[in-house]
């Protein structure tokens, strides 16, 4: 196993470089100028969340990089991919549970050194139609990465619908009974940190204000940037001495999120 990983300006001799981003539909992604910024990124792993694809439905020549799918029985629905320069060592679709494995939520590469989980979790929907089925699912999958984490460390990545804290919502009052922002989800997030992970950008900013991922389309939100911070790197206790850095690329458009990136030095 090798880490292809790069000394330049940016980056040590053994520091490792991943991106996450929900693109929100790859194909219009595509259109907004998605290849652009993933060469641009040049990083060692990217993930990507609400690929809304099915098998064949695109092709990207992405020389240098194998590519890893999980698609949505629904057509057209949620959907994951990672692409890597790092060769993993094993390769695993959703999380063992028939269920919860029906929308091509999570990809999980095997590496050398920590397991990569790439993830869009479910989001409650409007009217919170969707939140008791959210509880299970955070249930399911906070068991699943703590099997991993019980054989090596785990990097956790990707859309998790979320906002933790007041400081990661523009307007909390306002949206305190919202779909990513119910008591019963932020406790959750709380759970799963407690139970031996960190927040990566909280780490490096624990106290930065207007930092968001995700901007509602509607009233020039992200103009105005009344955002939400629900995608995040989360990492496993032990590999807090090998953070290097986290952003936040909100500079970035093509999709109602932003990438988001995570250095390891390994």
């Amino acid at each position: 196993m090798y880490y292809n990983v790069r000394e330049d300006k940016h980056r040590g001799l053994n520091t490792l470089k991943l991106v996450s981003w929900n693109v929100n539909g790859l194909r219009a992604c595509l259109n907004k100028g998605f290849l652009d910024f993933f060469r641009q990124a040049d990083s060692d792993i990217f993930c990507i969340q609400e690929t809304k694809l099915q098998e064949g439905q695109v092709e990207l020549d992405l020389e240098g990089y194998q590519q890893y799918w999980n698609s949505a029985v629904k057509k057209g629905y949620s959907g994951t991919a990672v692409f890597t320069r790092v060769n993993p060592i094993a390769v695993n679709y959703g999380i063992g549970q028939e269920i919860h494995d029906q929308e091509g939520r999570v990809i999980t590469l095997e590496l050398e050194q920590f397991y990569l989980v790439n993830v869009y979790t479910p989001n409650s929907q409007r009217g919170l139609a969707r939140l008791d089925y959210r509880m299970e699912w955070e249930n399911a999958f906070q068991g699943y990465l703590q099997e991993l984490d019980a054989s090596k460390p785990v990097v956790v990545c990707g859309d998790l619908n979320v906002a933790h804290k007041e400081i990661d919502i523009k307007n909390p009052e306002a949206n305190r009974r919202n779909a990513g922002f119910t008591d019963e989800e932020r406790q959750k997030m709380t759970e799963l940190l407690n139970k031996g992970f960190i927040d990566t950008f909280r780490h490096f900013y624990p106290d930065k204000k207007d930092a968001y991922t995700w901007w509602s389309y509607f009233r020039n939100a992200r103009e105005r940037n009344i955002g939400w911070r629900i995608d995040y790197f989360l990492v496993s206790e032990r590999l807090r001495d090998s953070l290097a850095g986290a952003e936040i690329l909100s500079h970035v458009m093509g999709s109602d999120h932003c990438p988001i990136t995570l250095e390891l030095e390994l």
